[in-house]
C-alpha cells in the first residue's frame, strides 16, 4: 500500500507543471518563428508536441494550460489575417480542428504517462513481490531444515494421507524409521508391511476407524525390521479438511524404542532393588528379632510370652524396668508381631527433648507457630500414622503434653503446636518408663487419668540380675558381634571371667554387659576373652553381703508362703480359694513368681 503524499509537495509539483507549459509554449513560438528553419506554413505539428510534452510531465493541468496558449498562438499567428485577432470567418473549422486535436493530443500523452507510471508501480511492486517471495522461500527453505534437523534428533517422522484416494506423503525421518529407500513412493501397504506381526491388528484396526470415522490416533505398536530387529513406534494424529475440503489423516512417527528399552531397564532395575531390599529387610528383621530376644531364662520367656499374646491386638502397652533392660527392643518385638510390622515404627526419646518443644516434636507444628518455626513441620503421630510409635521416658512430659497425648488416646485425633486443624491418627501407642508412675501421680507430676490409658497392657522387664542364667548367651552374642567387628577372632572367654560376669549385680543391665564387652573385645590380644575385674566395679562389702544374704532369706520365705498356699488350695491357683486368693495377689503374679522360682504346682494336687 502506497504512503500519501503530502500537500505540500503536490503544489509544488502542480506549480512545476505549469512552468513546464509555458516554457514549452514559448519554446513552440521561437522554434516556428525561427526564419532559419522556416515551420510557419505548419506549427501545428510543433504545437502537438508542446502539448504533448506539458502532458507528459505536468499532467492534465498543464496540458490544458498549454493547450489554450497556443489556442492563442495558432489563431492570432498562422491564421491568415496574422497577427490579428480580428475575426477570420473562413478559418473557423481549422480552428476547431486544430483545437480538437491538441485536446487529444494532450489526453493520449497525459494516459500513457499514467500507463507507464501504472507499469513503473506495478513493476516496483512486482520486484518487492519477488523478492519477498525469495525471502520467505529462504526462510521455509531453512525451516524445512531446521525440521528435517529436529526430526532426526528426536526420531520424529511426519506423514499424511489422503483419506479418499489413499495417497501419502512422508518425511524423510518417516523413511528413515520404516528404513526405506525414500526414493519408493510411500503407500499404506509399506507400511504394514513393517508392522510387528502381533501388532498387525491392532494397526488394522487403527487405520480402518480413521478411514470410515475420521478418528484420532494415539498408539504404540512394534516395527519389525528386514534385519530381525524390533522397534517400538508411537503413533500421533488426527484428520483434518485441506483447502479443497478433501479429509487428510497427518500424523507424526516417533521411534521410542531406545526410551522404551532404557525405562524398562529402569524399572527392571527398580523391581530388583525391591526385591533386594524386602530381602535385606528380612535379613534385618531376622537380625534383629535374634538381637532382640536373646536369652532363655523364665523370667525373660515370661516377658516374651506376654509379647506374643499381646501383640496382634491393638492395646496400649507400658513397659517398664530399670535402665538398660532392653525396653526399646521389646516394643520393637511387639510392632513386628503386629499386623502394622510393615508400616514404620517411630521411637521417641521423651527425655531427650526439650519440654518446650516436645509438643512440637511429637504433633508438629504450623508455620509462625513460635520463634523460628519458619515452616510447617509434621510430626512423629503423623509419621507413625498406620504404624507404632513408642514413647521411652513417658514419665518426663510436661503436664501440657500430657493432655494433648490423653486426648490422641482418648478421641484419636490432635492438632499441631499454633494450628487449629484437627488431625485424625490410626497409630498404637507403647510406652515405656523407668520411673514408678504411681509415685509421679502421688506427687502430682502425672495425670492419673493418662497412666489408666497407657497402663492397658503392663509388662515388666526384668533386671538382668534376675535372669542370670542368660548372661553365658549373651556375652557369646557380644563376642562374637565386636570380634567381627573389630575383625579378631576370640573362641572362648576364660571360666574366671565368666564366673565374674554371672556373680556382678549388673546396675546399668544389657547396656552395662554390653559395654563392659566391647571393652574387653578391643584390649583383647589373644583367642582367649579375659575381663578385667576393675571393669566391674568394687567387689560386695560386708553390708552388700548381708543385704544379698537378707534378700535370699526373704525370697526363700517368699517362696515357702507360696508353697504353703498351694498345697492349703490341693494345687489350684486362681477362684475363690485358690492360692492366689489366700496369699492377695492377683493370679498373674501369682502364676509368674511361680515360673520363676520353679515351683511344680502339680505336685501339691489332690488326687
Amino acid at each position: 500500500m502506497s504512503n500519501p503524499i503530502p500537500q505540500s509537495a503536490v503544489t509544488v509539483k502542480t506549480i512545476r507543471g505549469y512552468v513546464i507549459a509555458v516554457l514549452a509554449v514559448v519554446l513552440a513560438l521561437l522554434i516556428a518563428h525561427w526564419p532559419a528553419i522556416h515551420l510557419e506554413s505548419a506549427p501545428a505539428s510543433l504545437f502537438f508536441c508542446a502539448v504533448m510534452v506539458s502532458a507528459w510531465f505536468g499532467g492534465a493541468g498543464s496540458g490544458s494550460l498549454a493547450t489554450i496558449l497556443l489556442s492563442f498562438a495558432f489563431y492570432y499567428s498562422f491564421l491568415p489575417p496574422v497577427d490579428t485577432f480580428a475575426p477570420k470567418p473562413g478559418q473557423l473549422t481549422r480552428f476547431v480542428v486544430f483545437n480538437l486535436s491538441a485536446v487529444l493530443v494532450g489526453s493520449l500523452s497525459v494516459a500513457q504517462r499514467r500507463a507507464a507510471e501504472s507499469l513503473r508501480r506495478t513493476r516496483d511492486d512486482l520486484r518487492d513481490t519477488v523478492r519477498q517471495l525469495l525471502e520467505t522461500n529462504d526462510k521455509l527453505g531453512r525451516s524445512e531444515a531446521y525440521l528435517a534437523e529436529a526430526q532426526t534428533l528426536s526420531h520424529t517422522g511426519s506423514f499424511g494421507w489422503d483419506v479418499s484416494t489413499g495417497e501419502q506423503f512422508w518425511s524423510e525421518e518417516t523413511y528413515r524409521i520404516f528404513e526405506y529407500d525414500p526414493t519408493l513412493k510411500p503407500t499404506l501397504q509399506l507400511a504394514l508391511d513393517r508392522i510387528y506381526p502381533e501388532d498387525l491388528p491392532l494397526v488394522e484396526q487403527v487405520t480402518a476407524s480413521v478411514s470410515k470415522h475420521g478418528s484420532d490416533v494415539d498408539v504404540e505398536h512394534r516395527l519389525l525390521m528386514p534385519d530381525g530387529t524390533v522397534k517400538t513406534i508411537r503413533v500421533l494424529g488426527h484428520t483434518a479438511n485441506d483447502r479443497v475440503g478433501k479429509p487428510t489423516f497427518l500424523g507424526a512417527i516417533t521411534d521410542i524404542s531406545t526410551m522404551k528399552n532404557a525405562f524398562e531397564e529402569i524399572q527392571n532395575l527398580k523391581d530388583q532393588l525391591y526385591k533386594e531390599n524386602l530381602a535385606l529387610r528380612e535379613e534385618i528383621d531376622v537380625s534383629r528379632m535374634f538381637e532382640e530376644i536373646v536369652g532363655s531364662s523364665p523370667a525373660l520367656q515370661i516377658v516374651l510370652s506376654q509379647v506374643a499374646k499381646v501383640a496382634p491386638t491393638e492395646s496400649t502397652v507400658l513397659i517398664t524396668g530399670e535402665t538398660g533392660t532392653g525396653k526399646e527392643l521389646i516394643a520393637r518385638a511387639i510392632h513386628k508381631r503386629s499386623h502394622r510390622s510393615s508400616r514404620a515404627f517411630v521411637s521417641v526419646n521423651c527425655a531427650a527433648i526439650p519440654q518446650d518443644l516436645i509438643a512440637s516434636e511429637l504433633f508438629g507444628h504450623e508455620k509462625g507457630a513460635f520463634t523460628g518455626a519458619t515452616q510447617r513441620r509434621l510430626g512423629r503421630f503423623e509419621a507413625a500414622d498406620g504404624g507404632t510409635i513408642f514413647l521411652d521416658e513417658v514419665g518426663e512430659l510436661p503436664a501440657e503434653t500430657q493432655v494433648a497425648l490423653l486426648r490422641v488416646l482418648q478421641e484419636r485425633e490432635f492438632q499441631r503446636v499454633g494450628g487449629n486443624e484437627t488431625l485424625r491418627t490410626n497409630v498404637r501407642v507403647v510406652t515405656a518408663t523407668n520411673r514408678k508412675l504411681e509415685a509421679s501421680i502421688a506427687e502430682g507430676r502425672f495425670r492419673e487419668d493418662l497412666f489408666y490409658r497407657l497402663n492397658v497392657f503392663p509388662i515388666e522387664v526384668p533386671p538382668l540380675r534376675q535372669r542370670r542364667e542368660d548372661i553365658p548367651l549373651l556375652v557369646q552374642y557380644f563376642v562374637d558381634r565386636y570380634a567381627t567387628k573389630a575383625g579378631k577372632k576370640i573362641r572362648a572367654i576364660t571360666k574366671r571371667s565368666l564366673d565374674l560376669l554371672q556373680s556382678h549385680a549388673w546396675p546399668g543391665n544389657i547396656r552395662e554387659l554390653q559395654n563392659v564387652i566391647e571393652r574387653s573385645v578391643i584390649v583383647s590380644d589373644s583367642e582367649n576373652l579375659a575381663v578385667d575385674e576393675s571393669w566391674l566395679g568394687k567387689r560386695p562389702t560386708a553390708a552388700d553381703s548381708a543385704a544379698h544374704g537378707l534378700s535370699e532369706r526373704l525370697a526363700s520365705q517368699e517362696k515357702e508362703m507360696i508353697e504353703a498356699a498351694l498345697a492349703a488350695s490341693g494345687g489350684r491357683v486362681s477362684g475363690p480359694s485358690g492360692a492366689a486368693a489366700k496369699l492377695g495377689i492377683p493370679q498373674s503374679t501369682l502364676d509368674s513368681k511361680i515360673k520363676s522360682m520353679k515351683i511344680n504346682k502339680h505336685q501339691y494336687k489332690k488326687s
